[in-house]
């Protein structure tokens, strides 16, 4: 059977070359208190879900900004909450003490910590990719590293930097939040699979590029 081949770690010059990630699904901007409560009934009826947040870059010394987006999507669509205008409203607030679907993040501690910022909640029912990678070897924590490695395509980090207080999203910046929470559902299960199966062939790399040391 063929078998998977990944890096415990991965080269950040091997990422260029490799295709890029478009996200597949439709992309729904949430931005009054009724479209946010249903959005979290279609999503609160999803087996599973990808979770991620934006904040407006601060390039000052002690400038610093509320989170402005939380994006959450199925296998099919990302709703992008525009925290920044509506807050955490109560349905916001029930999805993310859900405690039946799993949500998958990524460093997720650090959004959480900047969502109660934007109002106190217990949280729910989260995974953080960060805590089950290690069990394939991987050692990498970055979503784009983690991709690339796993799915062979990147994820573009252009619009990370951008102003996620902007009174409309550019398409740019919907395709880029999209991409980060839906990414996640791709990658648990993947690592879910290849933890289970054990169909995987973990390569470890030193100095040199990762090409050059598949055989």
């Amino acid at each position: 059977m063929f078998k998977k081949t990944i890096y415990n770690k991965f080269k950040k010059e091997d990422i260029t070359p490799l295709p890029q990630v478009l996200f597949p699904g439709r992309i729904v901007v949430i931005m009054s208190e009724g479209e946010a409560e249903r959005a979290v009934n279609y999503l609160l009826s999803q087996p599973i879900l990808g979770v991620d947040t934006e904040t407006r870059p601060a390039f000052k010394r002690g400038e610093s900004h509320r989170v402005s987006l939380l994006q959450v999507s199925s296998k099919s669509i990302c709703f992008l909450f525009r925290l920044n205008m509506i807050g955490l409203t109560p349905a916001i607030k029930k999805l993310l003490e859900n405690t039946q679907i799993p949500m998958i993040g990524l460093s997720w501690h650090d959004d959480l910590l900047a969502l109660n910022k934007r109002g106190a909640f217990v949280p729910g029912r989260f995974i953080d990719l960060q805590s089950i990678v290690g069990q394939l070897g991987i050692e990498d924590l970055s979503l784009q590293k983690l991709y690339a490695n796993i799915f062979g395509q990147k994820i573009s980090k252009r619009q990370r930097l951008t102003n996620w207080d902007a009174d409309v999203l550019s398409e740019k910046q919907k395709q880029y939040a999209a991409i980060d929470a839906w990414a996640c559902i791709n990658l648990y299960e993947e690592i879910m699979r290849l933890a289970t199966t054990g169909n995987y062939q973990l390569i470890m790399t030193e100095e040199s590029s990762n090409r050059e040391i598949v055989k």
